[in-house]
């Protein structure tokens, strides 16, 4: 008889049980973004099936703080895998491969393939940015120069840049030239140059990688160009903040940023300009997927919560909130992208961007963030007239030779 009430009340407790899905995610404003995405869609969505979720942002160092909880065996079921860092993650051994687990085929091709290693999916793209050209409409106006628009080359556009440059004196400058990979790159891809050969190695020799460091450097040439601290700014929005320089290339988060910070400026976006030699413009996809600890013990529940974090009605409201472009195909037709008000042209453009042209997820590679520097070092010493065009490539690829024989 006492068996059989034990029993009972082991299988009462296990009828009521409830599972908690851990989510390890950014800190910052994501909190409170993610809280309400969970409040809305996740825990109605599974109160049925007695699943939970918790969201415990990590924060500083995003990718040292997750490198430390998967090797303690102490992450999230579900996280954030940034396209830019996984493969390090990949090569733990922690991230689960998605292959059959989830269906794909909803979502964004080439968003797909910056989460796919070796045929291996690892990650499915919550949210992703392409860069586009956001310009001052004023001061093309002033000027009396045409916007940047969707037809421009390297060539058409300079030209714009220099004859504004020239209307509006030594006061404005045409572009913000961040002395940054995460910038420039677009540039790179454009021509076809490739981040990494066969052998995993890369060459900063190659023609084609020289003739955009040279376009975009060569921007700089009479100050059509500037860097951001030359006007006292960090980035490129600061840059289009002050109402000092006609053009940036950001994504869609300087949207919000340009509405809080300069809610006077009229700008417009048009998308990156083409290479004169190719044709073909270049772009990084930004982006970040949801990934499943291949140490959960809550699997089935993780793909759950995994579905519907990426589900449309989420993905809605994440196009809605004006920080990031959600990762379905289908929302190509949404209603929003019809919007004629600045920011929604900008997301449509945005949107637009991840797959016209050459277009590759921004990443680091195996070996991390440090792979940048020499490109970064060598863009800074050009930027500043510190080092010509040929002297800083060469350095940069000694650099690059050295970094990449650790």
């Amino acid at each position: 008889m006492k068996k059989c009430l034990l029993l009972s009340f082991a299988l009462l407790a296990s009828a009521h049980a409830q599972t908690t899905v851990k989510i390890n995610g950014y800190g910052g404003t994501d909190p409170a973004v993610v809280g309400d995405l969970i409040n809305r869609f996740v825990k109605p969505a599974l109160a049925k099936d007695k699943i939970t979720v918790a969201y415990e942002p990590l924060q500083g160092d995003y990718n040292k703080s997750l490198t430390t909880l998967l090797a303690a065996g102490t992450a999230g079921d579900v996280f954030y895998l940034p396209a830019e860092t996984l493969d390090g993650f990949v090569a733990t051994g922690k991230v689960l491969p998605l292959n059959g687990l989830v269906n794909t085929s909803p979502f964004i091709k080439s968003l797909n393939t910056a989460f796919t290693r070796n045929g291996r999916l690892y990650g499915v793209a919550k949210d992703f940015n392409t860069l586009t050209l956001v310009y001052n409409k004023d001061l093309f106006d002033e000027a009396g120069v045409k916007y940047p628009d969707n037809t421009d080359t390297w060539a058409t556009l300079q030209t714009k840049l220099t004859t504004l440059k020239q209307k509006l004196g030594p006061d404005y400058a045409g572009i913000c030239l961040q002395p940054n990979w995460d910038r420039f790159g677009a540039f790179a891809f454009a021509t076809g140059w490739t981040q990494f050969d066969s052998k995993g190695k890369t060459n900063l020799a190659d023609p084609r990688f020289a003739d955009a460091f040279n376009f975009y450097t060569g921007l700089a040439r009479n100050k059509v160009g500037i860097q951001p601290s030359e006007v006292s700014e960090g980035w490129t929005g600061g840059c289009l903040k002050t109402g000092k320089v006609a053009v940036g290339i950001e994504g869609n988060w300087v949207v919000n940023f340009l509405r809080d910070n300069a809610p006077n400026l009229k700008f417009g976006t048009a998308l990156m300009p083409k290479s004169t030699k190719t044709g073909k413009r270049g772009n990084f996809l930004y982006t970040v997927g949801w990934a499943i600890n291949s140490g959960t013990k809550n699997r089935a529940a993780a793909l759950k919560v995994l579905n519907i974090l990426t589900s449309p009605q989420v993905q809605q409201y994440v196009l809605e909130q004006g920080l990031a472009i959600p990762s379905r195909t289908a929302l190509t037709s949404n209603a929003y992208f019809k919007k004629t008000d600045p920011g929604a042209v900008n997301s449509r453009l945005v949107f637009d961007g991840a797959d016209d042209g050459n277009v590759r997820a921004f990443t680091f590679g195996p070996q991390g963030t440090d792979w940048s520097k020499p490109i970064n070092e060598a863009l800074a010493a050009v930027l500043s007239g510190q080092k010509s065009a040929a002297d800083a490539l060469k350095k940069a690829q000694a650099d690059m030779n050295a970094f990449q024989s650790r």
